[in-house]
């Protein structure tokens, strides 16, 4: 019995300090994933303008300020567009998370980004993760079409 308490309780210590974001104060020049050079980066508003306009990027280099990182592991951040509008982050194969320090600074993004329709549960999940009101979250009614990014590689520009 005593084997199985102690079993259990290194079990949960591990998961409550894998369930973090990775610490760190992403200092220029800090990268995450697949390490990237930020030479030949796009503006982000020229990415989202082709993509809105049907054009998906399997491969693209951009830069992009973050305005928010899931505070349960860094596992997803948020970019602002030039029209105030945010787009969601995901990283490749899920194979590594940003910290929470990463907000407010200015990334250069290697990945694909795409047109894609969200669903109403993978909306309230994120809204959950945001640590949103219950009301917020309970507002979600319709999947929203937005654009994604999927990042195989960030860095710390600024």
């Amino acid at each position: 019995m005593k084997k199985i308490i102690i079993t259990s309780l290194i079990i949960f210590a591990n998961t409550v300090i894998n369930a973090q974001p990775p610490a760190g104060e992403a200092k220029l020049g800090d990268f995450y994933g697949e390490k990237i050079s930020t030479e030949g980066a796009l503006s982000f508003s020229d990415v989202i303008r082709k993509v809105q306009g049907g054009n998906d990027f399997e491969n693209v280099k951009f830069t992009a300020k973050v305005t928010d990182v899931c505070p349960k592991k860094g596992c997803w951040l948020k970019l602002e567009t030039p029209q105030g509008e945010e787009v969601m982050v995901k990283m490749k194969d899920y194979a590594f998370f940003l910290p929470v320090a990463a907000k407010g600074k200015q990334v250069v993004i290697e990945g694909e980004v795409i047109m894609k329709t969200t669903s109403v549960a993978e909306l309230k999940h994120y809204a959950e993760d945001a640590k949103k009101t219950q009301a917020e979250i309970d507002a979600i009614k319709e999947p929203k079409k937005e654009v994604r990014v999927t990042a195989k590689g960030i860095v710390i520009a600024q």
